[in-house]
C-alpha cells in the first residue's frame, strides 16, 4: 500500500517551454481529430443499415475503444504542457492505470476479433452468415469487455501493492506500472515478472495470433477471383498497418526487465496517441463502404436541414442525390 506518496509529478515529453507549447498545439489538434474520426465512425455504423455486418459491429467497438483509450493519457498531456504545476494524486494515478489498460487491451481484444470475421469470411464464406451471426458477435463483445476488466484488476492489484516513500518524480506523460516500478520502495523484480507474464503476454500472443490469421488469410485466397483476393487484400492490409503500429511498440515496452529508458515516452506516443488517430483514417479512406454511408448519412442531414419538407424522405436522399436531384424537386 501505498506509505507516504500522496501525489506524483510528471515530468511529461519534454521540460524547454518553447517544445511545451508545441507539444500543446501539436497534440490538442490530434487528440480534436481523433474523437471527431472516431465519433465520425460511431455514429455512422450506429445509424447506417448498411453497415450491419460483423466488421462494421467490431469496427464500432474499436472505435469506442480508440476515443476512450486516448482519452486516459492525451488530455492530461495537453493540460500539463502548459501547466507550471504538473502533479497527479495518487488516486489519479491509480485510476489512470486502471482505465489505460482496461480499454488498451479492449483494443487488442477487438482487433483479434476482426482478425477473426475476416478469416471466416475469406476462409469459410458459406457458413459466414451462421458462424458471425449477431448474437455470436454480442457474446464476443461481452468475452472482450469481462476479459479487459480482468486484466485491468491484475495491473491495478500489482500497482497498489506498491509502496512509494522516496521519490515522486515520474519521467512520463501518464501514470504507468514501469515507470512506476522505478520509484517504489521495494525489490519490484518479482512485479515486473508478473506484469512481462500479463501485458507482455498479451501484447506478444495477441500479435502472434493476428499474424498468423494474416499468413492463412492470403494462404487461401489462391483460390479467390481477382476482384475478391484485391478486395480482401485492402480489408486485411487496413488491419495489418493498425496492429503493426499498436503491438510493434507495446510489445517494446512491456516485455522487457525492469528499466525505463528516455525513448520510452516517444514509443508510447506511437500506441497511445498515434494509433487511435490513424485507426479512423486507415478504415474510412481505405474502405468505400464506409465513406459511401458517411457521404449518405451527413449529406443527407445536411439537406434535412437546409430543405425541411426532404426530412421525410431521407431514406430517399441518395437515390435522388445519383439522379442529381435537389431540394427543390422533392418540394
Amino acid at each position: 500500500m501505498n506509505s507516504s506518496v500522496t501525489e506524483f509529478i510528471l515530468l511529461g515529453l519534454t521540460q524547454d517551454p518553447v517544445k511545451q507549447k508545441a507539444v500543446f498545439g501539436v497534440f490538442l489538434i490530434f487528440y480534436l481529430a481523433t474523437l471527431s474520426g472516431n465519433f465520425l465512425i460511431v455514429v455512422t455504423i450506429k445509424t447506417s443499415r448498411t453497415l450491419g455486418t460483423p466488421m462494421y459491429f467490431f469496427l464500432f467497438y474499436l472505435s469506442f475503444a480508440d476515443t476512450c483509450f486516448s482519452t486516459t493519457t492525451a488530455p492530461r498531456l495537453i493540460v500539463d504542457a502548459l501547466s507550471h504545476k504538473k502533479t497527479i494524486s495518487y488516486n489519479e494515478c491509480m485510476i489512470q492505470v486502471f482505465t489505460f489498460h482496461f480499454f488498451g487491451c479492449m483494443e487488442i481484444l477487438v482487433l483479434i476479433l476482426m482478425a477473426l470475421d475476416r478469416y471466416v469470411a475469406i476462409c469459410k464464406p458459406l457458413r459466414y452468415t451462421t458462424i458471425m451471426n449477431r448474437h455470436v458477435c454480442s457474446i464476443l463483445v461481452i468475452l472482450v469487455w469481462v476479459a479487459s476488466c480482468i486484466h485491468s484488476l491484475a495491473q491495478i492489484f500489482l500497482t497498489l501493492r506498491l509502496p512509494f516513500c522516496g521519490p515522486n518524480v515520474i519521467d512520463h506523460y501518464f501514470c504507468d506500472l514501469q515507470p512506476l516500478l522505478k520509484l517504489a520502495c521495494m525489490d519490484t523484480y518479482v512485479t515486473n515478472l508478473l506484469l512481462v507474464s500479463n501485458s507482455g503476454t498479451i501484447c506478444t500472443v495477441s500479435f502472434i495470433i493476428l499474424l498468423t490469421s494474416y499468413v492463412v488469410i492470403l494462404y487461401s485466397l489462391r483460390n479467390h477471383s481477382a476482384e475478391g483476393r484485391r478486395k480482401a487484400l485492402s480489408t486485411c492490409t487496413s488491419h495489418f498497418i493498425v496492429v503493426v503500429l499498436f503491438f510493434g511498440p507495446c510489445i517494446f515496452i512491456y516485455t522487457r526487465p525492469p528499466a525505463t529508458f528516455p525513448i520510452d515516452k516517444m514509443v508510447a506516443v506511437f500506441y497511445t496517441i498515434g494509433t487511435p488517430l490513424l485507426n479512423p483514417l486507415i478504415y474510412t479512406l481505405r474502405n468505400m463502404e464506409v465513406k459511401k454511408a458517411m457521404k449518405k448519412l451527413w449529406v443527407g442531414r445536411i439537406l434535412a436541414d437546409l430543405c425541411p419538407s426532404t426530412r421525410y424522405f431521407l431514406e430517399d436522399v441518395p437515390r435522388a442525390l445519383e439522379k442529381n436531384m435537389y431540394c427543390a424537386a422533392l418540394e
